[in-house]
């Protein structure tokens, strides 16, 4: 399901380019942010120990989850982000306040650069150039 058009980018998906089977294992660990191995292991191990509910959770699993789009992430950096919201929700709000405060300071340094007397000055001279 899509919210205004867009693709919910906290949501599980299954992934089939990735896939070995249906994607399922390959989604969960894009999801959580580990390695689709560990993922693949701990089914293996579940089946061995559990075979039919592992089995059965992993068939509703490949019929419920949709295929993630295309379209889900512009970018690496963007997929990290939204693995360490996942991960680490209070660590990634930190880092956002950190980098509001850093562009704020630097937004702060832009304003008073100019509203200056020095600002207005070079632009004069620069207007008496032309």
């Amino acid at each position: 399901m899509s919210i205004g058009g867009a693709p919910r980018r906290n949501r599980l998906y299954r992934n089939p380019k990735k896939a070995k089977i249906k994607g399922v294992c390959a989604g969960i660990a894009d999801y959580m942010g580990i390695d689709v191995l560990l993922v693949r292991g701990a089914v293996i191990i579940g089946a061995f120990m559990a075979l039919p509910w592992v089995i059965i959770g992993y068939i509703v699993a490949a019929w419920a989850l949709d295929d993630a789009p295309e379209d889900l992430f512009e970018s690496d950096a963007e997929a990290e982000f939204w693995r360490n919201v996942r991960r680490e929700p209070s660590g990634t709000a930190h880092d956002l306040r950190h980098k509001f405060r850093e562009l704020e300071r630097r937004l702060r340094g832009m304003e008073a650069h100019v509203t200056s007397s020095e600002f207005e000055l070079n632009k004069k001279f620069r207007d008496l150039d032309r």
